[in-house]
């Protein structure tokens, strides 16, 4: 469910982690079960002392949760293959100010083809994606 990123910050590399993948099967969603697995993700995350969680998904699923456009926060997105608003960040308690930059995943989501989508899967987050 996290997976260990980076973040290409100007004074150094940052590590981070990227709430991905996360999903509960659809005949158990609507019970919180969702909200419940990210905000145990992100109280894990925090008590290890990691500052940054990004994800791409619904921004009006996970903007309940404690996430926000992660580029409006200054940050970068490692492709354009996101959908408007899909790029997102929750920021920990260890987060600091000069931590910003271009998030980076490792070599296995870009062999894989797990970053961003490709062509006719490229639009906007449904308002009622759900997890």
């Amino acid at each position: 469910m996290l997976s260990a990123c980076r973040l290409d910050a100007l004074p150094r590399l940052v590590d981070v982690l990227s709430l991905s993948p996360l999903g509960v099967l659809p005949e158990f969603q609507r019970r919180g079960i969702g909200t419940r697995l990210v905000a145990d993700a992100l109280a894990g995350a925090d008590s290890r002392g990691i500052p940054l969680v990004f994800l791409e998904g619904s921004p009006h699923y996970y903007g309940k949760r404690g996430f926000a456009d992660a580029t409006k926060l200054g940050f970068r997105p490692p492709t354009l293959r996101y959908p408007p608003g899909a790029f997102q960040v929750a920021k920990l308690s260890s987060y600091e100010e000069w931590m910003t930059g271009t998030f980076v995943y490792p070599d296995v989501f870009w062999a894989l083809d797990c970053v961003g989508l490709r062509g006719e899967r490229l639009k906007a987050p449904q308002p009622d994606a759900r997890v």
